[in-house]
């Protein structure tokens, strides 16, 4: 937390240097920015499709059916819809890591040509 903390300060001392139209036009940036969302919109598209269908399936015969002695397939849905919230959050908690890394290289790579400019 700390860490995070010395890392606003300095980017708040740095902000006011930043060229962001240059930052806007680099590739790498528009690439990490391009897999972020496309990572974001398909997850959440998904889940979304998941959790909507429930409401709609609930009241089908599909789901009405019994699976296994009284429980029927909507008790077994609806399960299912938990897990899927642990492993995408699981799923996103790591990839929002690599994201990180790659936002971390991406933004060393401005500050190396902005060296070489100078």
């Amino acid at each position: 937390m700390a860490n995070a903390a010395r890392a606003i300060k300095a980017d708040e001392e740095v902000s006011s240097e930043i060229n962001y139209e240059a930052f806007v036009k680099m590739e790498s940036f528009n690439q990490l920015v391009k897999k972020k969302n496309r990572f974001l919109f398909t997850t959440t598209f998904l889940f979304l499709v998941a959790y909507c269908l429930l409401p709609l399936l609930a009241f089908t015969d599909a789901l009405q059916t019994k699976a296994v002695g009284n429980i029927t397939w909507v008790w077994i849905y609806s399960l299912s819809l938990f897990l899927m919230t642990i492993i995408l959050c699981t799923v996103y908690v790591k990839r929002a890591h690599k994201f990180d890394q790659e936002a971390a290289a991406v933004i060393a790579e401005y500050q190396q040509q902005k060296g070489g400019k100078q």
